[in-house]
């Protein structure tokens, strides 16, 4: 019989009206624990006396307390619509075609939408369009959200009405004419043709208007050759796949060499089929994509990189142009001018030498082999800047000939190496008006500073290719009182026509028979095209002046990096994140020397005490113009006698503070051109660096990266035997050496029921790009945390790609030196050395993200089992369960797991996107924003496997054998990863798991991953 007694713990219970007895009733401690003075203020924890024994005790004294920080959910609040759009479905993203066309980079793409805001950029896959988003395209949806984007058109920097603006430009166009001044339209490269026809029009109205095209970064020289041989301004265009042997100097063809792109081609030669492969040879200054990817990469100055050139020509042609050695490495030249010659039709050559000579001898070489890979048929339209052109506009203006400067898209004021003359010549004008999105260096300087919409508020055509005709149409209503460029042009010309009508009827004999609908769901048409014949030339008389060329003092090689650009999108936080593919650097630039030259000038990279990589400063002079306090990066493989250095940092306006960071390379980038004579001086203080990846060697790891060459490739598969180049690891059972495969620690159970999903990453066709990074970052709500932390190794991203480099010559050359050690002191001392990369090294790329072990050894950790395993293969991670103990991150071989030690959604120490309303629209509301005190890691994109599910079961069929995509998969170019269902034998993903390159890392410890990698072939020197 139950007991009805009561008990009580103290007399004061007795008293029914005791505000004790009511708060002990309610509450565990009287008192509230003060974790928020510790744990959500960095700045008290960072200063905090407190001992690590002592900060266990106060979080070890309650569940409760340990996870506070846990369960602090944000309170989201819903709106529903009064009247709902047909076209959206609550729940249910849609996607929309359109054209990046931002005068940097050009792509077909897709836009994800979820209740009409687009948060994510998809390559676009119907065939014949142009492809490939990089990093920035991916990111380039985040910056439609920036909170500093100019929201009002200004006059004189006061905000104005648009009818005031144009009524003011009117008047300014109407004063010139009729006083003969100049009236000037300074663009980036539009490659629209129907902003052309609104120019012309406008030249037709008041006929004194001329346009003068301005690129950032320039490529004036390759236009100009290309011009000389064919008649018109454009860059040719190349299919890499079907080239045999790739020979490139100074070309980077997988990062923005003339636009980029290229990469998805140059994947399909890459994979070893039939026992064959393309061969890639790299001359250049820095270490770039290109060359970290090459077969043989060969260091050389920039007046070397000329006279190897002249040597591939006279092996071409049979000419006899007298050319002088390039020195030790002039047999290596000389052997890839003749396997360039034995290639014929199936060689290619590509320059990214910023020189008129070299540019136009690639042509020349190209016609001779009769490449076909080298399609100037399919001219690229995307570079139409004109750097003599600029420059004259700049005297013109100095000399007070240019009346009204209307300019769209441009900042030249940052841009330009001679910006105080344009500066100078800005205050004669009478007139200026900038369009922009940004009140960047240009606007805060111009009379008007007009407000632009982003792209992916704007209709828009564009010409990418002779045979790519685009559209682009808005994703979303102008968020702000802005307005196109082609809207101005419009009114200007006293059309009343909108811009959609107009485009519409002006596109109409370009759609290739397709109706206008059609096109513009597609994003793109694909017209019929006629050859180009070349107009012939005197080519030797180009190797000639090439083979005369000398260096003078130290060759300054400016580039571009892959996440940052021209700088046009400085404020973007994810870029300014993103690890340098090379370096693994981030929210930086710097200028690279080779470890001769930097022991010549006493420049140092070191690292300190809390693991953060540090560097000396110089002082850099081109001509008249320096660049003081330049951080150094000391790279390997950077040709000895160079520097490189990277554009698109240095920025001030419209710039959040951490966002200014950087030095501004354009201000040496004299006459537009990216090859300079320049001189370095050590400068005092030692600059921080934000580096995520210290460890700079395999150091003979060969379970984590295997490479092989193709010969021993063929000759292993000739004899049935892939144990020659990718050895089963072995582990010790019953003092039996066994598989380590076929060793289990735990019993496994049945995964061919249902969906059983794997990933496959090829080393052979990864570049390194770092599109994927992005691409996850955008899908799964990835946070921003700053350099500070990056630098405290506190990066939140779910995927790193990796970056190794040999130590010897070759990764083989590192396991045979390991191997040939002995004794634990020999190890010892042969691995210390390894830690030194070669002087030019091979590079590998590796991306890596959580393995989704089936036997996963964070799971077996965990106390509260908030990290557990489902029958499709993922490893799950429940937020609301997990405390933060970290034991599975310490479990985890693989080091993918990221604990969020703050709250960086809504909090101003971490002023990012995700700290305001605007920014936080970019948000995927299929993901939660995750609270501090939590880990994180790659989830395989659960919440996209499952939409594909219940996309097929709605219509009431199978899933496709492919349909199924993570983020990082479908934002793969060179097809690298390959995301599927292994259940289903058909798809590509089970195939590949047969595949005799397949292996898993590490896999000799048993956690059966379930991401596979392939062994990276390389060709025979």
């Amino acid at each position: 019989m139950a007991s009805n007694k009561k008990y009580w713990k103290s007399v004061e219970e007795l008293n029914e009206n005791s505000s004790i007895v009511e708060a002990l009733q309610s509450n565990e401690f009287v008192e509230q624990i003060p974790v928020d003075e510790f744990l959500g203020d960095k700045e008290n924890l960072s200063n905090s006396s407190t001992s690590r024994r002592d900060f266990l005790k106060y979080v070890g004294f309650s569940t409760a307390a340990a996870s506070l920080a846990a369960c602090e959910g944000p309170v989201i609040k819903s709106i529903p619509y009064v009247v709902q759009p047909e076209e959206i479905i609550p729940g249910v993203a849609d996607y929309y075609a359109t054209t990046i066309a931002d005068g940097y980079d050009f792509a077909n793409i897709l836009i994800k939408t979820r209740e009409g805001r687009p948060i994510k950029v998809e390559n676009n896959s119907t065939e014949g369009s142009v492809t490939g988003a990089n990093a920035r395209v991916h990111a380039s949806v985040l910056s439609l959200y920036d909170n500093l984007r100019l929201k009002n058109p200004k006059i004189d920097k006061k905000e104005a009405s648009w009818n005031e603006v144009n009524a003011k430009v009117k008047a300014s166009l109407v004063e010139a004419k009729t006083k003969g001044g100049q009236v000037v339209v300074l663009t980036n490269t539009t490659a629209s043709p129907s902003t052309d026809k609104l120019i012309s029009d406008l030249a037709t109205k008041y006929t004194n208007v001329k346009h003068v095209v301005y690129d950032a970064i320039s490529d004036s020289n390759a236009l100009d050759a290309f011009q000389a041989v064919y008649g018109f301004r454009a860059l040719s265009n190349y299919n890499f796949e079907n080239a045999d042997t790739i020979v490139s100097v100074g070309a980077d063809i997988l990062g923005d060499w003339q636009g980029g792109g290229y990469d998805a081609g140059y994947a399909k030669g890459r994979v070893p089929k039939n026992g064959k492969m393309s061969k890639h040879i790299q001359i250049e200054a820095n270490m770039s994509l290109a060359g970290a990817n090459a077969d043989k990469r060969i260091p050389l100055t920039v007046a070397n990189q000329k006279l190897a050139l002249v040597k591939l020509y006279n092996a071409v042609t049979g000419s006899g142009v007298s050319v002088a050695s390039v020195g030790a490495l002039d047999k290596e030249v000389e052997k890839a001018a003749q396997q360039l010659k034995a290639a014929g039709s199936k060689g290619v050559v590509v320059t990214g030498l910023d020189d008129f000579d070299a540019q136009y001898l690639v042509l020349g070489i190209n016609l001779a082999l009769k490449s076909e890979a080298f399609n100037p048929s399919d001219a690229k339209l995307t570079r139409k800047g004109d750097a003599k052109a600029v420059a004259q506009l700049v005297t013109d203006m100095n000399a007070g000939k240019v009346h009204t400067l209307i300019m769209s898209g441009v900042n030249p004021v940052y841009t330009l190496a001679n910006s105080a003359a344009f500066v100078t010549g800005l205050g004669k004008v009478k007139l200026s008006v900038s369009f922009s999105t940004k009140e960047d260096e240009t606007a805060v300087k111009t009379t008007i500073a007009a407000a632009a919409s982003h792209y992916l508020e704007s209709w828009n055509d564009v010409s990418i290719t002779r045979s790519n005709y685009s559209i682009a149409q808005p994703t979303i209503r102008p968020l702000f009182n802005t307005k196109q460029f082609q809207e101005a042009l419009l009114s200007w010309n006293d059309n009343a026509t909108p811009y959609y009508d107009f485009l519409k009827g002006f596109s109409a004999t370009n759609l290739g028979g397709k109706t206008w609908n059609q096109v513009v769901h597609d994003g793109f048409v694909v017209t019929a095209i006629g050859g180009l014949v070349a107009q012939g030339g005197n080519f030797g008389t180009s190797a000639s002046k090439l083979a005369a060329a000398k260096s003078n003092g130290l060759d300054l090689v400016l580039y571009s990096k892959v996440g940052m650009g021209d700088g046009q999108q400085a404020n973007n936080p994810w870029l300014q994140e993103f690890p340098d593919p090379i370096t693994r650097v981030s929210w930086d630039n710097y200028v690279t020397v080779s470890k001769a030259d930097a022991e010549k000038l006493s420049l140092e990279n070191f690292n300190v005490a809390n693991g953060g990589l540090n560097g000396s400063y110089v002082l850099i002079k081109v001509g008249n113009a320096t660049l003081e306090n330049v951080p150094v990066i000391i790279q390997p493989g950077q040709a000895v006698g160079t520097i490189g250095l990277a554009f698109g940092y240095g920025r001030k306006e419209a710039l959040k503070e951490e966002m200014q960071t950087g030095v501004n390379a354009y201000t040496l980038y004299a006459n537009g051109n990216a090859n300079q004579s320049a001189t370095v001086t050590l400068a005092d203080g030692e600059h921080e660096f934000a580096c995520v990846q210290l460890q700079r060697t395999l150091m003979g790891r060969g379970d984590i990266v295997k490479d092989t060459t193709l010969s021993i490739f063929n000759k292993a598969n000739e004899a049935g035997n892939k144990e020659i180049y990718n050895p089963t690891p072995v582990v010790s059972l019953d003092h039996k050496e066994v598989a380590a495969t076929s060793v289990d620690l735990w019993t496994s159970f049945d995964r061919t029921t249902g969906h059983h999903f794997n990933l496959s990453i090829d080393l052979n066709s990864c570049t390194g790009c770092g599109a994927c990074v992005i691409a996850c970052h955008a899908e799964n709500n990835v946070p921003v945390v700053g350099k500070a932390e990056v630098r405290r190794s506190r990066d939140m991203h779910w995927l790193r790609i990796d970056r190794y480099y040999s130590s010897e010559d070759t990764f083989s050359g590192d396991i045979e030196k390991k191997e040939g050690s002995t004794g634990l002191s020999g190890t010892i001392s042969t691995l210390q050395e390894m830690e030194d990369p070669s002087v030019n090294p091979q590079v590998v790329f590796q991306p890596v993200m959580c393995q989704h072990c089936n036997h996963a050894p964070c799971e077996t950790v965990c106390p509260v089992a908030a990290t557990s395993h489902s029958r499709q293969g993922q490893n799950h991670m429940a937020y609301n369960r997990c405390v933060g103990t970290r034991y599975c991150a310490n479990n985890c071989p693989y080091k993918v797991r990221r604990f969020n030690w703050f709250l960086y959604n809504k909090n101003d120490e971490f002023d990012y996107h995700m700290n305001d309303d605007l920014g936080r629209m970019v948000l995927n509301p299929d993901v939660n924003v995750r609270s501090r005190g939590v880990m994180e890691k790659c989830s395989m994109c659960i919440q996209m496997t499952q939409a594909t599910i219940l996309k097929a079961k709605k219509e009431g069929k199978e899933v496709g054998k492919d349909d199924f995509q993570t983020a990082c998969s479908a934002a793969c170019t060179s097809g690298s990863m390959k995301f599927g269902d292994v259940n289903n034998t058909e798809s590509d993903v089970a195939q590949l798991l047969e595949d005799d390159r397949m292996y898993h890392l590490l896999e000799s410890i048993g956690t059966k991953p379930n991401v596979m990698y392939h062994v990276k072939v390389r060709n025979d020197k």
